[in-house]
């Protein structure tokens, strides 16, 4: 499985620092959705989900999460811990965001509006659907 962290271009000076993302030019679409994750329990863990179409791209602003990675043939974690760095997540990979910090803000940029029928929110569906993209992709 491909991992891309994106490294976020630091600005700043004396005052403090400041990172700046620009849709299709610092990161590989445009945004059409922001949502952050705060306040997450301890052993709560979230995602659990992928998307048929959608992209993204993580970043723990604050405090450290995990992220689980899955294709249907691999499983990665990823820890995230800078703000400087963003975890991209394409389209057709489960999800689940854990091990929250209790200070973590996790930051969501995602290439599409919220659309319910692109989640595939069911493992065993997921993996399906993996499968048959990848057959597809072979042929």
């Amino acid at each position: 499985m491909e991992i891309r962290i994106f490294p976020l271009a630091v600005k700043g000076d004396a005052r403090g620092s400041l990172v700046a993302i620009e849709g299709n030019q610092d990161i590989p679409f445009d945004v059409r959705r922001i949502y952050y994750i705060y306040d997450t329990c301890p052993g709560v863990v979230r995602g659990k989900h992928a998307h048929i179409a959608l992209k993204q791209l993580l970043i723990c602003i604050h405090g450290t999460c995990t992220i689980l990675l899955d294709d249907g043939t691999e499983r990665v974690e990823v820890p995230l811990s800078r703000p400087d760095e963003g975890l991209f997540i394409n389209s057709l990979v489960w999800r689940e965001m854990k091990d929250f910090s209790s200070d973590a803000v996790l930051l969501v940029l995602a290439s599409e509006h919220y659309d319910e029928s692109d989640y595939i929110r069911k493992y065993d569906d997921f993996l399906e659907i993996a499968e048959k993209e990848r057959a597809r992709r072979q042929a």
